[in-house]
Parts: C-alpha cells; structure tokens; sequence
C-alpha cells in the first residue's frame, strides 16, 4: 500500500508524535513523499515542534497541514478532544511542489503571490493541488476562480482551517514553516491516481427554472415570476416530511453546465438562501447569479447527506477499474455530531464503501473541491478525494 495513516488521542504533543511515528513505520515512511498532519487545538501551540519533529524523524519531500476544529483518521472522527492525525504517501513517479500563497497589494491591485512554479503547464489529467487555508485571511474564491480562468481542469482538494476564535490564530504546516494566514499546498503531478467526490449533503425538490432577472447576489425572477411566488406553489406540492425540510432551511443548486438535457446528483453547486424578501419577493443567495443560469432549490438533513455521500462514492467506484487505496476527508465543522445521530460518520461512510484504507482529514471552516469540473469552497459538505492503488 502506497498510503498509511495513524492517529493518537495523546493530550501531550510529544507522546502523540512518537505514537503515531510507531504506528506508520514501514516501506511508505522511508521518506515519504508527502506528510500530511492535522491536529486539534490543544496542540496548536506545538505547532513548529511538530513541523520539526516530523521532518527528522521522516525527512518526507514535503510536510502538509493544520489546525481543525476536529480531527479524522481512519474510522474515527474524533471532537472536542485532543487528536493528532498523521497520512503518509508514497508514489512511484510523482513530482510533489509545495508553497505558499499570500494575498498582498499591487500597482495592479490584489493579487496571490507564491504560486508554485510547476504549475505553467502542468497538465489537469494527472495535476493536483491540495490546499489548507488560513479562513480570516485567505481569499479562497479569488484564488479558485484563478484557477479556474488560468488553468481549466486542475483539480484543487481542501479545506479552511478551524478551531481558532479570530484572526492570527490559525497554524498551517507547509514550505518549511509554521504560519498563521494564507495557505499551504502542494502541487502533484505524474501518476497519482487521484479522484474526487464532493457530497454536498442535498436532494432537489420540485423542478428546475431559468433565472430571467437578476443582479449580483440577488434573484428576482424566476421562469418570469417572483421567487416567493413560485416557492409558494411548491410548498402545496409538498408532503409533510418535505415541508418540514424546507422549514429547518432552504438552499438552491445551480446547474454547472447547461449543455444537459436534465440534471441529476452532482451537476448543482448548492448555495444557502440569506433572505427572502416577503415584499419583492426576491431572493438573497450567498453566491452571486446571472441570468440564464438554471437552479433548482434544494433541502438537507442528516438522511439526505447519508445517502448522498453512500451514493456519490459507489458511483464512483462503479465507474472506476482501479480502487482506492488511500483517502483524504475534508468534512464541514457543521457535519458530525452536530448533523448526525451516530458519531464518525463520513469517515466510516467513506471506509465502509471503498473498505479500510488509509484515511486522515479534519473538519473544516469551508471545504475545497471538484464539482462539473470547476472549483468552489462549499459549506456542509464532506470533500474526499481518493487515491488509486
């Protein structure tokens, strides 16, 4: 197996490194291409103990990771308590870039500096770039569109850190160092055998529309009529079960490519609805909108976001020859024990679907990944991304 992982529940950070270094001993830990850790805020404040500690002991090509608000490893998420996960991969011909990217002011404006230089023709097939950002600092729709406009097809993998109370605290692993804003990463390229699945966690209700008038964040018209009217219409087709749904919370998805003759699981990038105006009728998103644009709204609950995850990685696997071996899980702080009743669910979802592989990942303040072949931060939603053997 190309890919270990391990964790400890050790208070100290000392004794957590030496349990989790005991544990991955082996082929992948003699020098490991890539040493992702994350760690709960009770070890936050050891930060650079770890950043130095693992590049001794595993001398990896680059060291990855963060703070989060809750830690996953394996088949277990562990909350509220002191947790240190340590994933470890190792390739047979991947180029693995790290660095660091920066939002600073320009003669030009805003702009990222410290992209990383294999990126000018890295080729979207086999390229990725795992990410971990700072949440008050860090720009991560500006640096997404980026890549998207500049580089069409690159997949980007990761989340916002959490667990911290305000600007300055976050502590993110990468480059050689500890820092507390922007972001981290690496870029990989060659055979990595990477693939995605973000579990949004939503099913639509009633049918798609077109938006026909609109401005910035707001929606005023849908199919020629005021939102409010239409959500109206759609309450009376609703059983009670759904009615409930959309009472607990309403969101909309917005179909990604338009050039489908219908749309199913996986094609809507689903936004929440900040405000219903009860005298216009219009709708506030948290995204902005065009017109043209077809959406559809959607509801969520613990139910829904188990099957949708079930469901998104078995279409996965039944799409796929080659299996996973190995497993990031990027879960919204909203996920775990605050949606579902049974504790460590996207971990042991994600294991009980491709089978125990190695798996590690925190629950983040805005989860990165994949969706109809764009980038986008989502929120309440697990992003995995799967490692072939």
């Amino acid at each position: 197996m190309p890919f270990v992982a391990a964790l400890s529940t050790q208070p100290e950070t000392t004794p957590a490194l030496d349990e989790v270094c005991s544990r991955v001993a082996g082929p992948v830990a003699e020098i490991p291409d890539l040493a992702l850790v994350f760690f709960s805020p009770h070890h936050a404040g050891a930060a650079e103990t770890i950043a130095a500690e693992l590049q001794e002991r595993l001398a990896p090509r680059a060291v990855l990771g963060c703070v989060g608000e809750a830690i996953i490893s394996n088949d277990q998420e562990i909350e509220a308590q002191p947790a240190l996960s340590l994933w470890l991969a190792k390739w047979a011909r991947a180029e693995v870039e790290p660095f660091r990217l920066v939002l600073e002011r320009t003669s030009e404006g805003f702009s990222l500096l410290g992209w990383p230089d294999g990126i000018v023709g890295a080729d979207p097939a086999s390229s990725a770039m795992l990410v971990l950002g700072d949440p008050y600092s860090f720009p991560a729709d500006f640096f997404l569109n980026q890549v998207n406009s500049d580089y069409p097809g690159l997949r980007v993998v990761g989340g916002m850190a959490s667990g911290m109370s305000g600007p300055g605290e976050c502590r993110l692993l990468g480059s050689g160092a500890v820092h507390d804003y922007g972001a981290v990463g690496v870029l990989l390229q060659g055979p990595i055998g990477l693939r995605s699945v973000v579990s949004q966690g939503c099913r639509p209700i009633g049918r798609h529309m077109v938006i026909t008038k609109a401005a910035d964040d707001i929606i005023f018209e849908l199919g020629g009529r005021p939102p409010l009217v239409v959500l109206q219409e759609l309450w009376q087709s609703l059983d009670p079960g759904e009615r409930e749904l959309l009472q607990r919370g309403l969101h909309i998805g917005r179909v990604i490519s338009e050039f489908q003759g219908e749309f199913r699981r996986g094609d809507f990038l689903v936004r929440n609805i900040r405000h219903l105006d009860q005298q216009t009728g219009a709708l506030v998103l948290t995204d902005r909108v065009r017109v043209g644009q077809t959406v559809q709204f959607h509801v969520r609950d613990a139910e829904t976001a188990d099957e949708d995850l079930h469901a998104l990685l078995r279409t996965d696997l039944g799409t796929h020859e080659r299996r996973p071996a190995g497993a990031l899980v990027f879960s919204c702080n909203g996920r775990g024990s605050r949606m579902f009743d049974v504790p460590h669910h996207d971990a042991r979802v994600v294991q009980g679907e491709t089978g125990p592989i190695p798996l590690a990942g925190f629950f983040a303040a805005g989860e990165l990944g994949p969706v109809g072949g764009q980038n986008f931060v989502h929120g309440f939603t697990a992003s995995v991304a799967l490692f072939e053997e």
